[in-house]
């Protein structure tokens, strides 16, 4: 930064102000240099220099080639600049799983191949510790003085590839494209480890930046009160999205924290199969086991066999992780066999549910308390519990998880 940059004559063409990338084309490097020029006068736009129109001379200057074409900068925000979108923001170190701030970038100047003088300049990794606290604090000083000073504290750096960037404006991150997958590809604990540790402004951006189905688990995963926050600053269609994605259980829980007004906004929104699961479940005292089941489970007739289970597990359109058992119902409904899944893994498709080796039915009334529940777990080292009506019938399921957030207080 603040670099002279010569034209192809070599003489004085301006100052670097800003590096600008372009990270719908190329996310790892630089797309071009953002120039002062040394004749402009305040209030000048700024010139926009492809590295592919730069070179380094014997001096070791950035110099423009005899083809270079300097255009203005774009007004809108078509390009991301390092120093005003990266440097002293949070972003989201996607291998450590935490939210750092940055103070400094590193810059690569490489050849694009071996044998061509074109170079290409690699965005290397982000410094968040103290070496680049103490560039920054004493830019400007004798480059080489504060490098020496600077080279006393232990690096802390990032990888490029391992950061993601957080906009506070949600529309401009949307035009940017920056990628997602390797934040989506985390643990939903770690997200909502990272949705708390940001600032509201930087969690609303990262919220609505976040795949519905990726936001949802990461949601239920978040304290019930970062939950309400959350909720606060988002409209209830996006809500809506997200609340069909989640566990009807934990959507319920939900929607249960929120007023009567805003929770009827999220459920209008909703598409009617996914609304009625919820409203349904809204209906039951959140201490009771009806409160606290879910009714994304798998139940079948008696008659069934192990490819219609099968079948059923591939068009599950809840966790399919979360399914430990399959139910074999009457009639009535009423629960007769429960199946560990793992016994489907060593069945022929054409056997008979009912005759492979079934567990012990262990369940609880809908209007057992989180006590009696949390007994049944402990003593019976169960995965998952079922549910019954007053009529004995199977009406939702409670998987470990829902226990341990009782146990934690979570809920």
């Amino acid at each position: 930064m603040g670099c002279v940059v010569v034209d192809a004559q070599g003489v004085a063409f301006g100052q670097v102000h800003e590096v600008a990338v372009a990270p719908t084309v190329d996310a790892a490097h630089v797309y071009g240099i953002v120039l002062k020029r040394t004749s402009s006068r305040r209030g000048d736009p700024l010139s926009l220099v492809p590295i592919t129109q730069l070179q380094i001379n014997d001096a070791g200057q950035m110099q423009l080639s005899s083809t270079a074409n300097p255009t203005l900068l774009p007004a809108d925000e078509t390009y991301l600049l390092l120093e005003r979108d990266v440097l002293d923001q949070q972003i989201i170190d996607v291998h450590g799983h935490k939210v750092v701030r940055v103070n400094d970038v590193e810059l690569v100047w490489e050849s694009i191949c071996e044998d061509s003088p074109d170079l290409a300049l690699r965005i290397a990794e982000v410094e968040v510790g103290s070496r680049g606290a103490v560039r920054r604090l004493l830019k400007g000083l004798h480059a080489k003085s504060v490098n020496r000073l600077a080279c006393r504290f232990a690096p802390s750096v990032i990888p490029w590839e391992f950061v993601d960037l957080i906009d506070r404006d949600p529309a401009r991150r949307v035009r940017l494209k920056i990628e997602q997958d390797s934040l989506s590809k985390m643990h939903p604990s770690d997200i909502a480890d990272i949705l708390e540790e940001l600032a509201p402004a930087e969690r609303h951006a990262l919220s609505l930046s976040l795949d519905e189905e990726v936001a949802a688990e990461a949601l239920e995963e978040v304290d019930p009160k970062m939950q309400q926050s959350l909720i606060e600053s988002l409209d209830s269609e996006r809500i809506a999205g997200i609340v069909e994605e989640m566990d009807p259980g934990a959507a319920a829980d939900l929607l249960s924290e929120l007023s009567d007004e805003r929770s009827e906004a999220i459920l209008e929104e909703m598409n009617p199969e996914e609304r009625q699961d919820v409203e349904d479940l809204l209906e039951f005292s959140g201490d009771s086991a009806a409160g606290r089941m879910t009714t994304d489970y798998i139940a079948l007739p008696k008659t069934a066999i192990v490819s219609e289970a099968i079948d059923a597990l591939r068009h599950l359109e809840g966790d399919v992780e979360g399914i430990t058992d399959i139910y074999l119902v009457d009639e009535e409904e009423r629960l007769s066999f429960l199946i560990p899944i793992v016994r489907l893994l060593l069945a022929a498709p054409s056997a008979p549910l009912a005759d492979l080796p079934a567990g012990h039915i262990v369940s609880c009334d809908i209007d057992a308390d989180g006590r009696k529940v949390a007994e049944l777990f402990d003593k019976y080292n169960l995965r998952s519990l079922p549910v019954l009506n007053h009529e004995k019938q199977l009406v939702g399921v409670i998987h470990a998880e829902q226990v341990i957030a009782l146990l934690r207080g979570k809920r």
